[in-house]
């Protein structure tokens, strides 16, 4: 067999999306509109979706765990919030002006998340970890910037390298080197960054993923975090909390609520917006009244922060945010999902087990991630001595093969090898999901794709 053995049928399966793909080809440029969309022979083109359930433009049904990536903690089309956006429709779907549901859900956030002072809104998680660096800059007069390896803060400059392998290389062409010269990059040890921080007082802000590098596929301990807050207190640098995918995962309040750590700034998005474009930067009232007017001119042309954004707390987005925020602050929803995460990473240990595999599940909340090793790949159940490199390098004919493999079945992931459970999953779901991903696991094995134990 070959590593294309489930190309045949999943073609045949999707003469729509595989036609469409030839179009996009023509008039969007790469084919997609993210990169993480791209996939051969085509995109899953997505026509209509409510609950866990999406549907592509052939009529194939997916048990859907990229819940738009990571953004529907309440499923699909949820009806509460659908109402929501009807209600704020009919109002009129933009002002450019503030209005007053934006100060409604800025008092929501506030209420929820415990280091928020005060709320600035911004249109993307990118938007938003972009404007919490110039505000560290801004705060403590310093230009540079400490990542971790492996952690995703968004596509802009500011973040020009460190999200991949190898993680001290620029991600992209076009990044002015000035840039990729103002981020050090550390592996996630505190020694490590200790040492960073000492050798580079120009450092303004470290910033991470609190979960772990890329919503917890490289995952980080509660411990970690709360001596990484004590490190950067005592070196007097900032920290910076990117919870665009944890913001209201892991609860009402966040992952800082769950680890009882506050950052001085966090970024948020996905879930703070009801999976609408938007997000928030929030943080210490001394920080976040950089942004204030005082009505004197030199002060308000040079000694504030600049911010503009035409679709900011835009009447859709605030209206998703604030149902959304409603029915989750009770936690209720989150343990649910949480419930479904932990059927679903118990099934999937199961299924691996039984079947000897040289792969592993781990994950928290409503989180799951499956590292596999393949038949060149080293294997290790233990986690802690498993570096980012890793555990974000397994076989690319690997990683798709389990992709197509469970469409093919009806299941679809967020990325990789993981995915996020949502208040819409049920016990079924979870069940055929588990039976699925048995099927693929003989699949791979048949293939020499993925190894066995030894």
């Amino acid at each position: 067999m070959t590593i294309d053995f489930w190309q045949e049928t999943y073609a045949a399966k999707r003469p729509g999306c595989l036609d469409l793909f030839q179009r996009a080809k023509d008039c969007l440029a790469g084919g997609v509109g993210h990169d993480m969309r791209h996939s051969l022979p085509c995109p899953n083109y997505i026509e209509r979706a409510s609950g866990a359930r999406m549907w592509d433009l052939d009529g194939n049904e997916y048990i859907d765990y990229g819940m738009g990536n990571g953004a529907l903690l309440l499923g699909h089309a949820h009806p509460q919030v659908i109402e929501a956006i009807s209600r704020a429709l009919a109002k009129g779907y933009h002002y450019g002006q503030d209005h007053p549901m934006q100060v409604q859900w800025a008092s929501l956030i506030t209420e929820m998340v415990p280091s928020a002072d005060a709320v600035r809104f911004v249109n993307s998680g990118t938007e938003g970890t972009m404007l919490a660096i110039r505000l560290a800059r801004a705060f403590t007069g310093r230009e540079k910037l400490l990542r971790l390896e492996g952690h995703f803060n968004g596509w802009h400059d500011d973040v020009g390298r460190g999200s991949s392998p190898p993680f001290q290389n620029s991600l992209s062409l076009g990044i002015p080197t000035s840039k990729i010269d103002s981020v050090l990059v550390a592996p996630a040890e505190l020694d490590r960054i200790d040492e960073l921080l000492e050798r580079n007082p120009e450092i303004a802000a470290v910033l991470l993923e609190p979960s772990g590098a890329s919503w917890g596929t490289v995952p980080l301990t509660v411990d970690f975090n709360r001596e990484l807050r004590a490190l950067t207190e005592r070196r007097k640098v900032l920290l910076i909390f990117d919870e665009v995918v944890t913001g209201f995962r892991y609860g009402s309040g966040g992952y800082q609520k769950h680890a009882r750590v506050a950052p001085d700034l966090t970024v948020m998005g996905k879930i703070v917006s009801g999976g609408m474009p938007g997000g928030v930067v929030t943080g210490r009232r001394d920080i976040m009244s950089l942004f204030d007017f005082n009505g004197e001119p030199h002060h308000d042309r040079y000694e504030r922060v600049w911010h503009m954004g035409t679709f900011n707390a835009n009447p859709l987005s605030a209206a998703a945010g604030i149902a959304t925020l409603e029915i989750v602050k009770s936690g209720t929803a989150q343990n649910h999902a949480n419930e479904m995460g932990e059927r679903l990473r118990t099934g999937l240990a199961r299924a691996l087990n039984e079947r000897q595999a040289a792969a592993y599940v781990y994950g928290e909340a409503s989180m799951f991630h499956i590292y596999m090793a393949g038949k060149l790949g080293s294997y290790s159940k233990d986690l802690h001595t498993d570096d980012a490199t890793k555990l974000k390098s397994i076989p690319k004919s690997l990683v798709t093969g389990l992709q197509k493999n469970l469409q093919i079945r009806g299941v679809e992931l967020l990325s990789y090898t993981g995915g996020v459970t949502s208040a819409a999953h049920n016990e079924n779901d979870i069940d055929i999901t588990v039976d699925a991903f048995a099927q693929v696991f003989d699949r791979l094995l048949e293939n020499d794709l993925l190894a066995h134990l030894s």
